[in-house]
């Protein structure tokens, strides 16, 4: 169960990161949810990087403790 909310929780940081990053760099008055982070661009874009990131991770991590020995023979 630790491993599905780990991957649920990665997958779903890893696509609010790149679906943010991709609407900065479009638009670079639409900060989405880190409208709020001091900085600026270069600040929010960082910040929506680190998301993904940490997002992936968390996803190949969650992902990759649900597979049984079998399936990592084949």
């Amino acid at each position: 169960m630790r491993h599905v909310v780990m991957l649920v929780l990665g997958l779903v940081l890893l696509v609010v990161g790149v679906q943010g990053g991709i609407r900065l760099l479009v638009d670079h008055d639409n900060a989405g949810i880190l409208g709020w982070v001091l900085g600026g661009f270069a600040a929010r874009l960082a910040c929506y990087v680190v998301m993904a990131v940490v997002g992936g991770a968390l996803a190949a991590r969650g992902g990759a403790d649900t597979r049984t020995a079998g399936d990592r023979d084949r």
